[in-house]
C-alpha cells in the first residue's frame, strides 16, 4: 500500500499524534460505524478503554479529551483548538456527548473512559476499545483500534483507516535501495520521483498548493510559539521560553554578526516554538509525529532564512524528500514512541530533515540518503520517557537538538561523495530491532528514565 506525502505530513492538534490525534480519529471512526450500521439512534451509553502506552500516559497526553472531540464528529485538521476548552466544559457540565453533534448520549468523562495502565491489547501498545450500549444495557457495537504513530489508526483487522486511496503509482518503492535505484534509472531526484507519484493522486498544482499549505501551518505555529507567554498546561508548570529567546535574538542583531554559531540559536528557537505550541494543544503538522513536530519546521526555517537562494521550489522539494524518507521508516520500522522509543519520533524526524536539507542544498541522491542515514545512526536507542506523561520534558528541548543534529548530518554528507558503509536500510532495520529490545518502561509509559528520576527527586 503506497503512502503519500500527505499521509506523512498531516495537520492536527497537540500534544501527541498517537495519543491525541489517533484517539480522536478512532472515536470519529467508531461513531461513523454506529451511524452506518443504523445503531446511532439506539445508542444511549458509551464506554471507552485505553491500553498499553495510551493507558499509562493517556491522561497526560489528553487522550480522553481527544476522544470527546472525536465523538462530537470533529476531525483533527479543520478543528479550531480554541473551541476545545468550551466543548470539554460543556460535556462535563451536561454529562452528555454529542455524537456527530446530533445525538446527546449520557457520558461521564471521568468514568466512561478507563485507562488500563498495565494491560495491553495484542497488536500494538497503543490500543483502544470502544463499546456502545442501548437503553437496556445491551451491547450494540464493540470495536478495537490501534494508534500506531503519526496519527495513523489501524483497525483490529490490521487495516489502516485514514490513508490516501490505494492506487497504482509509477514509482513504488519499499526500501531505500529501491528508491536509490529508481532515481538513478530514471534520472530523477527524490523530490521529482515523489511528485510523479503524487500526481497520480491529484493534479500537480494541487499537490504543490497542499504542500505550501503545510508550510504555512508550520510558519504560523512558529509565529504563535514566539508570541505566547506563561506556563504550559500540567502540574510541571514548565515555562514557555520561545518568546523570551525570540526577543533576545531580535534585540541583538549586531552581536549575532560576531557569533558564527548564532544561527543555531535561531534553529533552536524555531523548534522550541513549535513544540511549546504542541504541548499547549496548539495546531501543528505531524512531522512525522506531534512529539517530533519541531525538527522539520526548524530545519526548513533554517533553509529559508539562512541559505542564500532559498525559494518556494526548495520548500516543496524539501518536504517531498522528507516524506519519502519518512515513508521508508513507516513501512519498514515504526514512528511510534510507544513501540520503539523516541528514536522513532525525533530520530526519524532528524533523519528526514537531514536528507531533505542535503537534497535542497544541491546534494546528489546518494548524499541525501547518506545524510538521512547519519541522522538516524546517531539517534539509535533514544528512549521515550516523558516526565508526567506530558510531551514537555525532555521532548521540547529534544526537538531543538534533533534539528541541529539534522543540519550537521546534512553538512557531513555533503562533504562526501555519497558512499558510506552503513546504508539507510540497515540503520532503519537496526532502529526497529533496537526498539524491540528496549524495555517497555522506556517506551512512552513514563515508568522509567527521566520520567521516574525527576519525579522522585
Amino acid at each position: 500500500m503506497a503512502l503519500s506525502v500527505f499521509d506523512i505530513f498531516k495537520v492536527g492538534i497537540g500534544p501527541s499524534s498517537s495519543h491525541t490525534v489517533g484517539p480522536m480519529i478512532a472515536a470519529l471512526r467508531f461513531v461513523n460505524r454506529l451511524d452506518e450500521g443504523g445503531l446511532l439512534e439506539k445508542a444511549r451509553r458509551l464506554h471507552i478503554e485505553m491500553f498499553g502506552s495510551l493507558g499509562a500516559t493517556g491522561k497526560g497526553h489528553k487522550s480522553d479529551m481527544a476522544v470527546v472531540i472525536g465523538l462530537h464528529g470533529y476531525q483533527p485538521e479543520p478543528l479550531d483548538p480554541d473551541i476545545v476548552p468550551g466543548l470539554i466544559g460543556q460535556v462535563r457540565a451536561s454529562g452528555t456527548v454529542g455524537l456527530l453533534r446530533r445525538h446527546d448520549i449520557a457520558f461521564d468523562v471521568s468514568t466512561d473512559i478507563k485507562f488500563n495502565r498495565r494491560e495491553t491489547l495484542p497488536q500494538h501498545s497503543n490500543g483502544m476499545r470502544f463499546k456502545a450500549f442501548d437503553a437496556t444495557g445491551q451491547l450494540l457495537l464493540k470495536k478495537e483500534y490501534y494508534s500506531i504513530g503519526g496519527g495513523f489508526v489501524m483497525n483490529c483487522d490490521r487495516v489502516r483507516v485514514n490513508l490516501t486511496p490505494d492506487i497504482a503509482i509509477p514509482y513504488p518503492f519499499n526500501c531505500g535501495q529501491q528508491l536509490l535505484d529508481l532515481c538513478q534509472r530514471h534520472q530523477l531526484t527524490i523530490a521529482q520521483l515523489m511528485m510523479e507519484n503524487e500526481k497520480h493522486y491529484r493534479p500537480e498544482a494541487e499537490v504543490r498548493q497542499k504542500i505550501l499549505d503545510l508550510w504555512s501551518v508550520m510558519q504560523a505555529c512558529v509565529t504563535r510559539g514566539c508570541s505566547a507567554t506563561g506556563n504550559l498546561p500540567g502540574f510541571l508548570n514548565v515555562r514557555r521560553r520561545a518568546r523570551q529567546l525570540h526577543e533576545q535574538l531580535c534585540s541583538r542583531p549586531y552581536e549575532a554578526l560576531k557569533d558564527p554559531l548564532a544561527m543555531l540559536d535561531w534553529v533552536s528557537l524555531y523548534a522550541l516554538a513549535v513544540n511549546e505550541e504542541n504541548a499547549a494543544s496548539g495546531k501543528v503538522v505531524t512531522a512525522p509525529t506531534n512529539g517530533a513536530a519541531g525538527v522539520i519546521p526548524a530545519v526548513l526555517h533554517y533553509y529559508v532564512n539562512f541559505v542564500p537562494g532559498a525559494n518556494e521550489q526548495g520548500v516543496i522539494d524539501f518536504l517531498l524528500t522528507a516524506a519519502a524518507i519518512g515513508i521508508l521508516y513507516k513501512e519498514n520500522a515504526s514512528i511510534s514512541g510507544a513501540e520503539v522509543g523516541c528514536q522513532g519520533e525525533v530520530g526519524v524526524a532528524c533523519s528526514m530533515a537531514a536528507g531533505a536539507l542535503a537534497a535542497v542544498l544541491g546534494g546528489t541522491v546518494p548524499q541525501a540518503e547518506n545524510a538521512a542515514e547519519i541522522g538516524m545512526e546517531h539517534n539509535l536507542g533514544m528512549t521515550c520517557d516523558p516526565v508526567g506523561g506530558m510531551v514537555q520534558i525532555p521532548c521540547i528541548e529534544r526537538n531543538a537538538m534533533g534539528a541541529v543534529k539534522a543540519i550537521n548530518a546534512a553538512r557531513m554528507a555533503l562533504r562526501g561523495d555519497g558512499t558510506h558503509y552503513v546504508s539507510l536500510d540497515k540503520v532503519i532495520r537496526t532502529m526497529m530491532q533496537t526498539g524491540a529490545d528496549m524495555q517497555s518502561k522506556y517506551k512512552e509509559t513514563s515508568r522509567g528514565g527521566l520520567a521516574v528520576n525527576i519525579i522522585e527527586c
